[in-house]
């Protein structure tokens, strides 16, 4: 009687567990068909087909559809196709002229291929504004920035917002509509998933080592962002930078406040942070973390002299009140080899297209600006800060070779200077 009451038991919690486990199944199923439903729900989101399969309005595709129609315009050397304006943000779309004046005095603008394009995330929560990205794609690669450039404004509301996006791969090549490409666009389902898929891609490659003899053409890609903005000045850094928190308002309120703008440009102090620490918002927590080594001048071990000019002793010590007004807090003449991140005129040079890869890319424009007439005004509290340390032996194999080869055209570039301001007694 004993062993008879187990077995019933035992029959009983058995039943159960069979029970559970085809609960189980069929729950597992519904979120399957739930998540198939949702995932196509999304293919006919981006692709703008209904249910029924009848073809719907999708503005945003049908503007990306023009953009590449156009085939992109080559650059200068021929070497460079260019598609401009490949994904307008809705800012841009609907800026009309007579515009305030406020809402488009400061844009920023940056560059980078995708395998970096993962830290637009965090740029564009920090900035709040008008952006614009120049990416540099090569050859599978052309169709997956493509593909992600979509989803991401598709996807994502801030960029949706306030995000340009222009597109830079060879002459060769050419960037075609992903409808074409939809393996690129599984799994995709939100923003968040958009920048999950663009973290996989972080370590391909670094940009000056893209493979295949292929030259990142750093200048031609902030030329092109820088371009791609009708405001009155444009901060151009790269994309693993971060600049001050509130710098936009700020900049906005100085030049808004301010007599006509002369032939400046303003100096944002640049440094680089361990990768472990949290960016700085302000100058105070900046300061605090400078002075325990945790932040440090940018390019203090590859090249001081590249940055020194900025004098950063003087700006750390020139105590500014957070609460106070962004101002200038000294202005210096250039010197040979600084290379300082700049918010600038639109009306200033362009960057020389005829310098890739690593060497003298920065330097040569800063050289023209000095020798065009501008002054080089410290800000007091504006900063930008890089991601991780610059160290030496991180760099790809060629990089020695490349300065070489840039600093001779930095020479001829120099000598081009003469011929082209004349009137000016201020050399490099």
């Amino acid at each position: 009687m004993h062993l008879s009451k187990k077995c019933s038991v035992f029959k009983v919690v058995l039943s159960a567990l069979l029970i559970v486990a085809l609960l189980q199944l069929i729950y597992l199923s519904f979120l399957s068909t739930f998540h198939g439903k949702q995932q196509r729900y999304r293919y006919s989101e981006l692709f703008g087909v209904r249910k029924n399969g009848h073809p719907e309005k999708n503005s945003r595709k049908e503007r990306l559809r023009y953009s590449l129609s156009t085939g992109g315009i080559f650059d200068h050397s021929g070497q460079y196709r260019v598609y401009k304006n490949l994904v307008k943000s809705d800012f841009t779309t609907n800026l009309k002229p007579g515009t305030d004046a406020g809402s488009n005095v400061l844009a920023l603008a940056t560059h980078t291929t995708i395998n970096n394009l993962h830290h637009l995330e965090s740029l564009v929560e920090r900035w709040h504004n008008p952006l614009a990205v120049a990416i540099f794609a090569h050859g599978e690669d052309v169709k997956f920035a493509t593909a992600l450039v979509y989803a991401l404004s598709f996807f994502c509301p801030q960029i949706q917002s306030l995000v340009d996006f222009h597109l830079v791969c060879l002459s060769g090549e050419m960037a075609s509509f992903p409808e074409q490409d939809r393996e690129h666009f599984a799994g995709l389902e939100d923003c968040a998933s958009v920048f999950s898929r663009l973290e996989t891609h972080r370590d391909k490659h670094k940009n000056y080592a893209i493979g295949g003899n292929v030259s990142y053409p750093n200048n031609l890609l902030r030329n092109v962002a820088r371009g791609g903005t009708q405001a009155s000045y444009v901060l151009v850094i790269d994309m693993d930078m971060m600049p001050s928190a509130d710098l936009h308002q700020q900049f906005l309120a100085m030049i808004l406040s301010g007599g006509p703008p002369g032939d400046e440009v303003f100096v944002l102090p640049a440094f680089e942070i361990r990768h472990a620490r949290k960016m700085p918002a302000n100058k105070a927590e900046l300061v605090q973390l400078y002075q325990v080594g945790e932040v440090r001048p940018f390019y203090e071990e590859l090249c001081p002299r590249c940055q020194a000019p900025t004098n950063y002793s003087r700006w750390v010590n020139s105590h500014v009140s957070e609460a106070g007004p962004l101002a200038t807090a000294y202005t210096l003449t250039w010197t040979d080899p600084w290379e300082p991140f700049y918010i600038g005129p639109r009306a200033a040079p362009p960057y020389d297209e005829n310098f890739k890869q690593y060497g003298f890319n920065r330097i040569s424009q800063a050289c023209e600006l000095h020798v065009a007439g501008y002054r080089f005004s410290v800000l007091s509290s504006a900063f930008v800060v890089h991601r991780g340390f610059k160290i030496q032996g991180e760099f790809h194999a060629r990089k020695d070779e490349e300065n070489k080869r840039n600093r001779l055209l930095f020479r001829s570039f120099k000598e081009g200077l003469k011929a082209k301001y004349p009137s000016s007694s201020r050399r490099c």
